[in-house]
This record gives C-alpha cells, sequence and structure tokens, in this order.
C-alpha cells in the first residue's frame, strides 16, 4: 500500500483529519484556548488533511490499448527494418550481377579484338616477306601510324566529347551522367560507331600489301588500341563497371581517373573533356587544387577497401 496527501481549506474554525485504520490509533488534537476566544470574532480557515490509500500493484498494470499499440509498433519497426534489408540485398545482388555481365563482355570483346590484332599483324608480315624482301618502309609506317593513331583518337575523343556527345548527341550521352539501369546503358553505342572504321581499316590493310594498306593497317590498329585502354581506364577504373586489378595502383592512372571524375561534378564546365590527357586540361583551367583533392579522396578509398 502507498499513501497519499491531500490539503484542503475550509473556512470552519474546527481541525478535521481523516484516519486510516491501516496507520494506527487516530491521533488527539489539542485545540488552544486562545482559538476558542477569537472563534466569535474570526473565522480562521481550517486544515483537512485526506490520506489517499493506493495499492503499488495497480502502478504496474498497463491498459490492454497500450499494450497492443505499442506491439503493434514494434512489429511495423520489425517489417519495415526487414523490407529495408530485402531492397538492399536485392541491390546489391543486381549490382554484381550487372558487374559480372559486362565483366564478361568486357573481358570477351578486349581478348577477342586483342588476338585478332595480334594474329592479324603476326600473318600480315609473315605473308608479306615470303618472297625474302623485307618490306621496311612498309612496316615502319604501319607502326608509326599506329602509335599516331592511338595519340590522335585522344584528341578525336576530346573534341567528339565537347561538341557532338555534349551538343547535338546529349540525348545518348546523357545515359552516361545518369545512375545506370542494367548492365549496359545508351552511350556505349559510340564504342561501336568507334569499332567500325577500325575494322575497315584493319580489313583492308590485312588483305592488301604496299604502302598505303600498310598505314591503313597501323590506323586501325591504333584506333582499336586506344579503344582497348578506354574501357579498361574509363569504364574500370573511373567507373567501376568491373574490377581493374593493379591497374588502379598505377600513379598516372589514378590521376586520369580522378580528372575524369571532375568531369562528372561539371566544377569547370565539363573540363576535361579528354581521357588521358585530363589533368593536362584541368591545370589550363586551374584545377589542380581540386585535382589533387579528388586523388587523396580516391586513395583513402582505396586503403578502406582492403
Amino acid at each position: 500500500m502507498a499513501a497519499g496527501i491531500s490539503f484542503s481549506t475550509t473556512p470552519g474554525p474546527i481541525l478535521r483529519s481523516r484516519h486510516s485504520p491501516f496507520l494506527g490509533p487516530r491521533p488527539t488534537l489539542q485545540i488552544p484556548p486562545s482559538l476558542h476566544r477569537i472563534h466569535g470574532s474570526l473565522r480562521r480557515p481550517s486544515l483537512t488533511v485526506c490520506f489517499v490509500l493506493e495499492d503499488e500493484k495497480l502502478r504496474g498494470v498497463r491498459e490492454p490499448e497500450d499494450e497492443e499499440e505499442e506491439s503493434g509498433g514494434v512489429k511495423r519497426a520489425i517489417l519495415l527494418a526487414e523490407s529495408v534489408a530485402e531492397k538492399v540485398a536485392a541491390k546489391v545482388a543486381r549490382k554484381k550481377s550487372e558487374r559480372f555481365t559486362y565483366l564478361m563482355a568486357a573481358v570477351m570483346s578486349s581478348f577477342g579484338i586483342t588476338s585478332m590484332a595480334v594474329a592479324a599483324v603476326y600473318y600480315r608480315f609473315a605473308w608479306h616477306m615470303e618472297g625474302g624482301e623485307i618490306p621496311y618502309t612498309e612496316m615502319f609506317g604501319t607502326f608509326a601510324l599506329s602509335v599516331g593513331a592511338a595519340v590522335g583518337m585522344e584528341f578525336w575523343a576530346r573534341w567528339a566529347h565537347k561538341a557532338l556527345w555534349h551538343a547535338s548527341l546529349w540525348h545518348m550521352h546523357e545515359s552516361h551522367h545518369k545512375p545506370r539501369e542494367g548492365p549496359f546503358e545508351l552511350n556505349d553505342v559510340f564504342a561501336i560507331v568507334n569499332a567500325v572504321p577500325a575494322i575497315a581499316l584493319l580489313s583492308y590493310g590485312f588483305f592488301h600489301t604496299g604502302l598505303i594498306p600498310g598505314l591503313c593497317f597501323g590506323a586501325g590498329l591504333g584506333i582499336t588500341v586506344f579503344g582497348i585502354a578506354y574501357m579498361f581506364v574509363h569504364d574500370g577504373l573511373v567507373h567501376r563497371r568491373f574490377p581493374v586489378g593493379p591497374i588502379a595502383e598505377v600513379p598516372y592512372f589514378r590521376k586520369v581517373a580522378s580528372a575524369h571524375q571532375l568531369h562528372h561534378t561539371d566544377k569547370f564546365n565539363g573540363v576535361p573533356y579528354g581521357l588521358f590527357l585530363g589533368p593536362k586540361e584541368l591545370e589550363e583551367v586551374g584545377g589542380l587544387p581540386e585535382l589533387e583533392e579528388e586523388i587523396n579522396r580516391r586513395i583513402k578509398l582505396s586503403k578502406k577497401s582492403r
């Protein structure tokens, strides 16, 4: 049992007390004579003391409605947590599936194209040297244009990226600046478009002899080499569409990846538009501090993922 006390005042002169039998014998209250003398002239308020008994067991008893409401809230929280966990697990599984699909496509295309390019180079010169005469001029022209075409593709990609992809062809390139739905995006069409002239040049140079066919073969080979390097650095290292292994630890490739990441932030009106010479473009517009900051951020993320 617990006892509570309440007080109230009344205009009467008498002091009353309400006593509980559980609290022992009733106390005796003595009224001084002075109060009797002034009773007739003054009406002083009296004090009433009330003892309220309360069973402590009732304090621990809750209303059934409160218990049901609390139980329902817990169940809803559990269901919400389970739903969120299922969505996260489904998203992770979908991302893994997309990365695996693109990885298979990248490996098969790069391995297939590289194998065909190597075989084409070998058989072309083997067939052309069957007569015993080595075509030095043709060989030099082929390899020189291979390097020239690979370097020239960087400048072509920079110009096309700014003048075409971010202009009249933005409706296709826009898919690359939005969250990707599925393993592929509409922007991948540009890789196929660039592969068409490379295949045509390689085919013409493979089946013909002479300086001009040799130059055509070298140009097609250079475009092919650039395309493979672009795929690994841009799609693999920058956008993580598939793992690239030790390429991510090469300092210059990390710098290139950081520069291209700034392109997607639009801090410098889209600069850099190129890939392998992207850091140089940022230097020209005063973006080296931001580039260093992005490089440090990627280094920290790389260390955390180990």
